[in-house]
């Protein structure tokens, strides 16, 4: 099973079924009529809800588990410990969403995290003293003099590098709030159509004025392989691999590749509390988050169900969505319909496959959904304790709310890991991001306890051509645990049980194709004007009044929102015409 309570000590073996906390559903019966339906209750489905009802649409969402959320969720997978059980940190969210909806009003609150980055290597010490570290933080000067433990010249460049980033960060930000440029109207249709999609090129031509003379650095970035670029501003090997983790997190690639480098500026183009690029622990979990966006989106006045599993899109007579049909056979109509499902689960699963046409079924059937994830979320009865960082009184030390990367000494040992993945092997050195969210939120665990969350790279979906076992779950989960146990010894003796989800796991739980945490792979052949794919990037899809608005759409996956709120724009100027 995915969820198996580990035996320590004599505790029995049980097998989690994932309570749900603080859910939000709507108490009334589904209708028979709405203006639009919703399909999938994660954190993308319940902004277009939100903004669909702001804009004076009747508006239900239907989700199929018994929690909302969809992969920002928290649950007691073991008693009293509280768990993002998949997205587990928060940074994304794009400020416009939070302030439309007004989420801090419902609930949303976010503890910032500082230092956040935090490497132990697995060394000797010298003369006595703990293994080297690398910390990173808000603080240039501390970031300086952690960097200069490995390299001189490297903490003298750091600060230019931060800065270069920030600026093409600060620059494409306009791109992110906005859907894709629309070349099908600029370039066909009426003159109306046309002068209305031209204003599409607008966020493009901010974008191209900030950036400037940073547009070469922009398409670089964009471009290649992120080790390409880190070799160019560093030396020293675990500031690089530190840094390289983000170009790979999430994504079956390795930092040599091209197109990682997008990647990279992807997982530092988010927003905490005005501080760019800050990552923090929303408290109560994930599931806060999106609990936060339901309660907005009721407070308009949409219905929220949960446990509504739907079969397929309803059509009518001229082909066009006029609502969904639950798996119990209850239809439900609707003037249009939404999908927060993945592209692949909303053409081949839930619209019939006769309203579509061969080619776009295979279109469909060519979109990348390859994951190299294995997320396992520990309870522990005492906090791990670090030999670069000791910390023996069981008191967290600052680096215990970072980013804890284990296993990225060197990015040769990023590249092994990757490597093993791609010839259908589980990594025998697997990288590591390890978080501690109890260190900020005493809710989420028991006094004195606390939960872990491990993400971990790199994994298949088939080991070696054939399925995971329960077997290959357990050795992969006891691999990880074994490195871990080398960083801070004794981690493993305070372990009270784990949740092992594989990338087979991942999809089967929370509808993630291929176990892919984006809804589709962040490759530049399938972003902005391209994502899901190029005749598919406004949010509307071939058949009249179905619209994608999951992460599977522009600008990409994260818990950011834009995809929801981009497609409920289209849905109402739809509407409008």
């Amino acid at each position: 099973m995915a969820a198996a309570m580990w035996t320590r000590r004599g505790r029995s073996s049980v097998t989690s079924v994932g309570k749900v906390i603080r859910s939000k559903s709507s108490h009334s019966a589904v209708k028979s009529q709405y203006d639009a339906l919703v399909i999938g209750g994660g954190h993308n489905g319940l902004v277009a809800a939100a903004y669909l009802q702001k804009g004076g649409l009747k508006t239900a969402v239907l989700e199929r588990r018994h929690v909302l959320g969809g992969a920002a969720v928290t649950e007691e997978i073991f008693p009293g410990f509280h768990f993002s059980r998949c997205s587990y940190l928060l940074s994304l969210l794009r400020p416009r969403i939070s302030a439309d909806l007004e989420l801090q009003k419902h609930g949303l609150k976010v503890y910032m995290r500082d230092p956040y980055s935090f490497t132990p290597m697995l060394e000797e010490g010298v003369n006595g003293a703990p293994p080297r570290s690398l910390t990173l933080g808000s603080d240039l000067t501390m970031n300086q003099k952690e960097i200069g433990k490995f390299s001189q010249n490297d903490a003298k460049t750091f600060r230019d590098f931060a800065a270069h980033l920030n600026k093409i960060v600060e620059a494409i930000h306009p791109l992110l709030d906005a859907p894709p440029v629309d070349i099908l109207g600029i370039t066909a249709g009426s003159l109306r159509k046309r002068l209305g999609a031209v204003t599409t090129l607008l966020p493009v031509i901010k974008c191209g004025l900030q950036l400037g003379r940073n547009i070469p650095a922009f398409y670089e970035v964009l471009t290649a392989p992120a080790m390409k670029i880190l070799n160019q501003w560093f030396e020293s090997e675990p500031l690089k691999a530190t840094l390289a983790t983000d170009a790979v997190i999430g994504v079956m690639t390795s930092s040599n590749n091209t197109g990682s480098g997008y990647v990279l500026l992807h997982h530092v183009m988010g927003e905490l509390e005005k501080a760019k690029g800050a990552w923090g622990y929303v408290e109560g979990g994930m599931g806060s988050v999106s609990q936060a966006i339901a309660c907005a989106a009721q407070s308009y006045g949409a219905e929220i169900f949960t446990e509504k599993d739907v079969g397929h899109v309803l059509l009518g007579s001229d082909g066009a969505a006029r609502g969904v049909v639950l798996k119990d056979g209850t239809e439900i109509h609707s003037k249009v319909v939404l999908s927060n499902a993945t592209p692949r689960v909303t053409f081949k699963n839930l619209t019939p496959q006769a309203a579509l046409s061969p080619e776009f079924i295979k279109a469909v059937d060519q979109i990348d959904y390859t994951s190299p994830v294995t997320k396992i979320n520990v309870a522990l009865d005492k906090l791990p304790n670090f030999l670069a960082s000791p910390t023996p009184d069981n008191k967290p030390g600052p680096h215990h709310q970072s980013s804890i990367h284990l296993n990225c000494e060197s990015t040769e040992v990023l590249e092994t890991a990757y490597r093993q993945a791609m010839n259908g092997r589980p990594s025998d050195r697997p990288m590591v991001e390890m978080t501690i969210p109890s260190v900020l939120d005493p809710t989420l665990a028991p006094p004195g306890c606390h939960v872990v969350s491990l993400f971990t790279q790199f994994t298949p979906f088939y080991i070696e051509g054939r399925e995971w076992t329960s077997k290959d779950r357990e050795n992969f989960a006891d691999t990880v645990f074994d490195w871990v146990e080398k960083y801070a010894p004794g981690f493993k003796r305070s372990v009270v049980g784990r949740d092992i989800l594989t990338p087979p796991d991942l999809e089967r739980i929370f509808g993630l194709t291929g176990g892919n945490i984006f809804h589709g792979s962040m490759s530049l052949d399938q972003l902005y004007l391209a994502r899901p794919l190029p005749f598919l990037s406004d949010y509307r899809s071939p058949i009249k009044g179905l619209y994608l608005c999951g992460s599977g759409c522009h600008p990409g996956g994260g818990v950011m929102g834009t995809p929801g709120m981009n497609a409920a724009r289209a849905v109402i100027a739809d509407l409008k015409m």
